[in-house]
């Protein structure tokens, strides 16, 4: 019997969305962010220079496949700190049904620098069930829905990538609701309707995850450039716990922004996919397989990252 022949994960294209819409007639969203993540072990992020030592690994990847690297604007930036928090039930039942709440402010020289930034997400790895979930809030102001694919290494091995689809929507906390229980399931059901269905009782509520609020160390560190005018930004991330500094886990992101798929070149998406894969293969000693930054957040007291991720 002939063996099957494996596909190449640099050439597949993520399949059409289905058509559809959402109750009020509007169509589904349609994926137009995808971000490459490597999720990294915290040894080397102990100083800005274990930043510098991954950047000049990015660099040598980048140069062996083709991809430009300006570290141009990135020269000499010193790191940016942002508090991140999840809320969720007791019993995890947000994220426990691929649902995520959070929280993430913004500070420079020790003080805030804009205004809490709330982001809920359906993140799941259909992507006809990501696209169906309506993320919209029942609000009067402005919000901004990002539907993206995220790409991150095997569960079991480096030298390939898994698919993730994450529909977000994000606003700042001034545009939520003042009045009422703010960590109420009933009110947040109210502000989120994709939450009604997981109500158990009237006195449902949320709180921090794991008594837990992330210190988030994030460094930049270039412009990758794929050619056929598809670039991303990239940084480098160090997430501990606030206070005790405990770390939890690094991560590598990029991000390429696009209004449809088929305005990406498949030379560029080709390049890029060959970028993220021999990235892993040249630091696979750094890479934490298995694992997302939300995960690690919720595993601290033993719950560990459900099947969605």
């Amino acid at each position: 019997m002939a063996k099957a022949k494996m596909s190449d994960p640099r050439t597949e294209r993520v399949a059409d969305l289905k058509p559809g819409q959402y109750a009020d007639g509007s169509p589904l969203h349609d994926v137009q962010y995808l971000e490459c993540k490597l999720i990294l072990k915290t040894d080397e992020f102990t100083s800005p220079a274990g930043f510098r030592k991954y950047a000049k690994l990015v660099a040598r990847a980048a140069k062996e496949c083709g991809v430009g690297f300006d570290t141009a604007a990135a020269k000499g930036t010193r790191p940016a700190i942002r508090e991140v928090m999840f809320l969720d039930s007791e019993d995890f039942r947000l994220y426990n049904n691929a649902f995520i709440l959070r929280r993430r402010v913004r500070f420079e020289d020790g003080f805030p620098a804009d205004e809490p930034e709330i982001v809920f997400k359906f993140r799941h790895p259909d992507q006809q069930q990501a696209a169906e979930v309506d993320v919209r809030p029942n609000l009067p102001e402005d919000y901004r829905v990002k539907f993206k694919a995220e790409a991150l290494p095997l569960k079991d091995r480096v030298g390939g990538y898994r698919l993730l689809f994450s529909h977000n929507v994000q606003f700042p906390l001034s545009h939520a609701p003042k009045e009422g229980d703010r960590m109420a399931m009933q009110r947040l059901a109210e502000v989120f309707p994709a939450l009604k269905t997981l109500q158990q009782t009237q006195t449902d509520r949320v709180s921090l995850v794991n008594q837990t609020i992330v210190e988030e160390v994030l460094q930049d560190l270039g412009q990758l450039d794929f050619g056929k005018g598809v670039t991303a930004d990239a940084n480098v991330a160090l997430w501990r716990t606030r206070g005790e500094h405990l770390p939890l886990v690094g991560e590598f992101a990029y991000q390429v922004k696009f209004k449809r798929r088929q305005d990406v070149h498949d030379k560029a998406r080709e390049r890029c996919a060959s970028f993220f894969i021999r990235l892993q293969q040249m630091g696979s000693a750094w890479i934490y397989l298995g694992a997302t930054k939300t995960g690690m957040v919720y595993r601290l007291n033993g719950n560990p990252p459900q099947s969605h991720e």
